[in-house]
């Protein structure tokens, strides 16, 4: 069993991190670090626990045997008992104080996850709702301030401030790969820090039952080098592209003509509401109805037609467009990078 252990804890730390996945067991930033070393601690107490109540029962067992047709003998041991007694206590002993040793890591792995600090951090604005997440990079200047919905797109190697809230319901903020789990309650406003070490995709989930579709809350901490994630930046503070084709300056029309227009944002466009996702760039994120559906044009078009069969319950009434209509609606959607 105990190479079986090994084999398995090889196997995690081996196997690669795809996008779109997450595990504890591949931390991505020190405060990941930190909680996964406090998971191992726990491991391998609870492991040796397991083996020494396996030994003790089967040298129990051993010494109590006895054949099937004879009586359980009574026997009277006070030297026995008094060792039995003995060997109880200590481990009672060694129990609490193995618990209140857990106890003390456990709070001396929380400070240090939240122990980051610095002068000049990536300052983020995370609002949860059922069930998306709205991502704010704010800035003093309001035509600096950048919104995009389930990527989270950062820097390596430069520490975030994270500023949270919910707009409805408790949702947790929870990137395995990152950090731990963050609960956000309507009507108050929390901050916590972390720093990412590798380039990479990690997978987020809201980790708070907050509805029906709770299970569909995901989303994606895109951690990138410091010159893409300026490129990536400066391409999100760009107005919406103007339509280049006949199909997808029709497709602009159907969006602004329809109820489209009454719950997103396209800046560039008469479209202003933030009832739902800002889709002045929907077609640079990788996934859409956080995290539930490839971007591509098939997914996009049923998302369009009926939400309500993909996420029964979601903020989206269905749009029973025209096949042309949908079809150009698309074509223009897919055009804003």
């Amino acid at each position: 069993m105990l190479s079986s252990i090994f084999a398995w804890r090889w196997l995690a730390q081996a196997m690669p991190l795809e996008p779109g996945h997450h595990s504890v067991l591949h931390p991505a930033a020190p405060q990941a670090g930190h909680i996964e070393w406090l998971y191992w601690l726990i491991f391998w107490i609870l492991f040796s626990v397991f083996v020494l109540m396996i030994a003790a029962f089967g040298r129990a067992g051993a010494k109590a045997r006895v054949r099937g047709d004879r009586a359980f003998p009574i026997i009277e041991d006070e030297e026995g008992d008094r060792r039995a007694s003995w060997a109880v206590g200590t481990a009672l002993g060694v129990t609490v104080v193995t618990l209140f040793v857990v106890l003390v890591l456990s709070v001396v792995t929380g400070k240090r996850v939240e122990g980051l600090t610095s002068k000049n951090p990536v300052t983020i604005q995370i609002t949860a709702r059922q069930w998306w997440w709205e991502v704010t990079y704010p800035n003093s200047q309001a035509d600096q301030t950048i919104t995009t919905a389930n990527e989270i797109h950062i820097p390596t190697g430069t520490p975030v401030v994270v500023l949270t809230n919910s707009k409805d319901v408790i949702h947790s903020f929870w990137a395995p790969n990152i950090t731990g789990k963050r609960d956000l309650l309507p009507g108050y406003s929390s901050a916590f820090w972390f720093e990412v070490d590798k380039p990479g995709i990690y997978h987020g989930q809201c980790a708070e039952f907050c509805g029906l579709q709770h299970a569909h809350m995901g989303f994606s901490i895109i951690a990138e080098s410091n010159d893409n994630f300026q490129a990536w930046q400066q391409q999100q503070l760009k107005p919406a592209a103007d339509p280049q084709t006949a199909e997808a300056i029709r497709g602009r029309q159907v969006f602004l003509q329809n109820a489209c227009l009454m719950c997103h944002t396209i800046r560039g466009t008469d479209a202003g509401s933030h009832l739902g996702p800002d889709l002045t760039h929907i077609a640079s994120r990788n996934m859409i109805a956080a995290e539930t559906l490839p971007n591509t044009s098939g997914t996009l078009a049923g998302w369009i037609v009926d939400p309500q069969r993909i996420k029964p319950g979601a903020r989206m009434s269905p749009n029973p467009l025209a096949p042309d209509d949908l079809q150009a609606l698309v074509t223009y959607l897919r055009g804003l990078q």
